[in-house]
């Protein structure tokens, strides 16, 4: 390639000949080239799509000039006459080339190209052209696609790091203007600065599938030599000198060398970028200031990581996308041997674990190398977790980037362990070397792996990698003498794996032995050795579902673990029953500001039984008050009905001035998913009873009953992305007084140029109805709440502030008309137009019918500020059936408002493109 680098266009020009050697078995006709910079050419790309699913707004709303795109000049033949090639608008970033003529094996072909790349801005992904006038490049050419099993793979660029190039040699030259440096993990020859306005950088590189460019004004990187590679980094740490920083990359640089093979390449380059892209999850992602840990052993975490990856990334051939698993095995396997080796001591919290604050949690006894297994687990215990070998393009993103990364290298280090670490270290060294010498793919790998065992290690690829079935062992009877142990294993999950056994005395252990259940009933006998303790799993090599059924006292015959009661959050204890407290505070119009104290066992990873004990004190009223909750999940691993959720909750708090409410709710719940866990569709069905008392009350004059029973059941579909929202939801209520059923549908739509339309229709019809109030009647503007569902500050209030707060229920209408309830049917339909950011013009219009009434027409309009979707929002009338509001005497008592101040509905803002 010949590259001419115009940085105030964001362009390069270039110049390339491909010369095609046909190293199959197979006759081409076509030639598949990638073009994984074009993903960037429009909002319409399977890579604008992958943004919009993980709500990602910025390529979305993003300028023409901060796109990408190639432009193809021409593209010739060996002869230099044109050959035909097409890029459909489906798959637009890569291209097939048709031959004029077969290509036979071991035949060669000289492709020429001239084309025109547009690089993106880097702030869609931390590569492209950055404010300070460089470039950071990758994936940037066209390449020959990766040719395997008689096809070329053909993927789209989903911003995985993941192109599938075919191995090839590498001779380029860069010209660029002379205030620029380049930086590149390629070979180089030679730099001509003859001329006073710009260099030309040669460089080289055999049997790649790709390199890196980085170009600046300044410099960033510095060069360390420890030998047998040279590294250029620009990872930052600025409390880190030049002495330490070479003392680390030379220990991770010998330590990759030694366990898993030398480099091919002369030279590798670990940036910023390259860590950004894919960081290390965890506490040392903090800031400096409140860190646990060492700068030096930030920088050496940082550093181990994004070096191992690029040192894979760059030898192995396997398919990056297919065969992701292997990587990720290798990379994090390797990265748990090397802290065992270098920091063996140092715990997830780091110095957090010293502190006599933190010394009774659980989470402070953790090493650092433990912490993988609980990532893994939060996703297992969601019912979240997708097979190891699915596609890297199919993995949820907390899956892609940590959970399935993590148990791939736990995975590894448990077979590694079973097989007496000795077969997995040099199966990764032999298979490293086969990779020197062409393509390869994970059945080399497991071949490997197979052969070089003495046991049957086929479990481990059909059940850890290939499934999500789950490992969950007991005790199911445990008898002991002085000298010996006897037991019998349950497999409650049936899936056969290997699980070691533990005797432990005062926190030591006194012995380890693998055993492999193969049988229901398997009697095993072992020599007791002083044990006092017998666990499963102890040191959780095993990627199992519950250690809280894992171990037996061999002093005591009660298996009742004592009671620990801890502050806020934890990780499970398997040797307590946690009880968590947390200080809450509360308010509502009536019992005023509520302290109370929060009792529940959620620990960090969700568990099936939990439970929520809430007493409170309400300052106000001068009484006791409070929630509480108990809930079952029973998760479905291998269906779209994935959870079923059984629970009965409890709220007592005042509803007017002078008297309370106690509301109980026994429901059962079922969750419905796609079979693809990356689709956002998700379905519900609900089915509840609504048993509420009240007190009598002389500020509550509705003529309702005090005390009531609803039977309650609905229907919800929602799939939401960024660019589009639509959901359905449909609700049935049954009680002696009434039955009702309605229905919603509501749709979001983000267009190009950042406006935003909305559309809810709401209709609800009475089937009967023999109440003599309108308590239980559609209401136009703000329910009444009989169902006690909403978070209304002032629930009863008719007038005044808290009788503005808005509910988006029923009618959805914002201005207060009459009449604003129906009690034989209504129809609503709500829309808002954003005109500019969080500044959006609404209209509702809407029929409603009342007994012995005509049907009313209602209409209003206005202005709403969408500060905080859900969580604080303002709605200001202008224009409705009441006239020009805006005109009218105490338009202040007008205005309706929306907040939330629950955390829960804010935190899910950021964390929906996670999962």
């Amino acid at each position: 390639m010949e590259v001419a680098v115009n940085l105030e266009l964001k362009t390069l020009n270039v110049k390339q000949d491909i010369t095609y050697h046909n190293t199959t078995n197979d006759t081409l006709t076509t030639i598949v080239l990638n073009d994984w910079n074009n993903a960037f050419a429009d909002k319409n790309t399977p890579l604008a799509k992958r943004f919009s699913d993980e709500f990602y707004k910025g390529f979305h709303l993003a300028k023409a000039v901060d796109r990408g795109k190639t432009t193809i000049i021409n593209l010739t033949e060996t002869n230099f006459s044109a050959l035909e090639w097409e890029r459909s608008a489906q798959n637009p970033d890569y291209i097939v080339v048709k031959l004029d003529r077969k290509l036979f094996p071991n035949e060669k072909i000289d492709l020429h190209l001239n084309y025109i790349v547009k690089i993106p801005n880097d702030k869609f992904t931390r590569l492209g052209f950055d404010q300070n006038g460089g470039m950071a490049l990758r994936n940037w050419f066209l390449s020959p696609a990766r040719f395997e099993n008689g096809l070329f793979v053909k993927y789209n660029n989903f911003n995985l790091d993941d192109i599938a190039n075919a191995v090839s040699d590498y001779e380029v030259e860069i010209k660029i203007p002379n205030q620029y440096s380049i930086t590149t993990d390629l070979n180089s020859i030679s730099k001509d600065t003859t001329n006073q306005t710009y260099s030309i950088y040669s460089f080289s590189g055999r049997n790649r599938t790709d390199f890196s460019l980085y170009i600046e004004k300044q410099n960033s990187f510095r060069t360390y030599d420890n030998g047998s590679i040279l590294v250029e980094t620009n990872l930052k740490n600025k409390k880190i000198d030049e002495f330490q920083r070479a003392i680390i990359i030379n220990r991770v640089v010998s330590y990759a060398e030694k366990v898993i093979g030398k480099y091919p390449n002369e030279k590798i380059t670990v940036s910023q970028i390259d860590y950004d892209r894919n960081p290390f999850y965890g506490l040392n992602q903090l800031p400096s200031f409140i860190s646990p840990f060492e700068d030096d052993f930030i920088f050496e975490i940082q550093f181990l990581k994004t070096f191992l990856n690029n040192y894979l990334k760059n030898s192995l051939r396997l398919d990056p996308r297919k065969d992701n698993w292997v990587y990720d095995a290798i990379q994090i396997y390797t990265m748990m041997n090397y802290m065992e080796e270098h920091h063996r001591d140092e715990k997830m919290l780091g110095k957090l674990s010293d502190m006599k604050l933190f010394k009774s949690y659980n989470i402070t006894n953790l090493t650092f190398n433990e912490q993988y297994s609980y990532y893994y687990m939060l996703m297992a215990r969601k019912n979240l977790d997708q097979p190891l070998g699915d596609p890297k393009n199919t993995l949820i993103k907390f899956n892609e980037q940590i959970a399935s990364k993590y148990r791939a290298g736990l995975s590894l280090s448990y077979l590694d362990d079973y097989l007496n670490h000795d077969i997995v270290p040099k199966s990764i060294k032999e298979f490293y070397n086969l990779n020197q010498f062409g393509q390869s793919n994970r059945y080399d790998f497991e071949k490997i792996l197979t052969q070089k065992s003495s046991k049957n290690i086929d479990w481990f690829f059909k059940t850890i990698i290939d499934s999500r079935d789950i490992i969950d062992y007991k005790f199911s009877h445990v008898s002991r003498t002085a000298d010996s142990i006897k037991f019998s294993i349950k497999n409650k999950t049936g899936i056969y794996a290997p699980i070691p056994i533990y005797g432990i005395k005062k926190k030591e252990v006194v012995f380890k032995e693998w055993i492999e259940p193969k049988t229901k009933d398997s009697v095993y006998e072992l020599s007791r050795k002083n044990a006092d303790k017998i666990v499963i799993n102890y040191n959780n090599e095993v990627p199992e579902y519950n250690q809280r059924n894992n171990w037996r006292s061999l002093k005591h015959v009660s298996l009742n673990r004592p009671l620990k009661f801890n502050f806020s959050k934890d990780l499970e204890d398997p040797d307590y029953n946690q009880i968590l407290y947390i200080p809450t505070l509360n308010y509502n119009y009536y019992d005023g500001i509520t302290p109370g104290v929060r009792f529940h066992n959620k620990t960090i990873l969700d568990k099936p039984f939990n439970f929520d004990i809430n007493p409170a004190y309400s300052i106000k009223a001068g009484t006791i008050s409070g929630s509480s909750a108990f809930s079952w999940n029973q998760n479905y691993r291998n269906s779209t009905l994935y959870n079923v959720r059984y629970s009965i909750s409890q709220n007592y708090y005042h509803y007017a001035p002078d008297a309370t409410y106690l509301k109980l709710n026994p429901m059962v719940q079922f969750r419905i998913r796609e079979k693809d866990f990356r689709d956002n569709r998700k379905q519900y069905i609900l089915a509840r009873q609504v048993i509420v008392n009240r007190e009598e009350s002389a500020y509550i004059t509705d003529n309702s009953q005090p005390n009531y029973s609803i039977f309650n059941a609905r229907y919800g579909n929602t799939k939401t992305e960024l660019i589009n929202h639509f959901s359905f939801m449909t609700d049935l209520q049954l009680s002696s007084g009434f039955g009702k059923m309605s229905g919603e549908v509501e749709y979001r739509r983000l267009f190009e140029n950042n406006k935003k339309l909305n559309l809810r229709l709401y209709a609800g019809t009475f089937l009967y109805n023999t109440t003599n109030s309108d308590y239980f009647s559609f209401g136009l503007d703000r329910p009444t709440d009989y169902l006690f569902d909403y978070n209304l500050f002032g629930r009863s209030e008719s007038t005044g502030f808290f009788s503005q707060q808005y509910v988006i229920a029923e009618g959805g209408f914002k201005s207060q008309l009459e009449p604003a309830y129906a009690n034989q049917w209504i129809t609503t339909l709500n829309a808002s137009y954003a005109i500019w950011n969080w500044v959006e013009l609404y209209g509702d219009i809407g029929f409603l019918k009342n007994k012995h009434q005509s049907e009313f027409f209602a209409y209003d309009s206005g202005v709403r500020l969408n500060l905080v979707p859900d969580y604080f929002e303002l709605y200001f009338p202008v224009y409705s059936n009441n006239g020009w509001e805006i005109s009218q005497p105490k338009y202040n008592e007008k205005i309706r408002f929306i907040i939330t101040f629950s955390p829960k509905t804010l935190v899910t803002l950021f964390t929906r493109k996670w999962f």
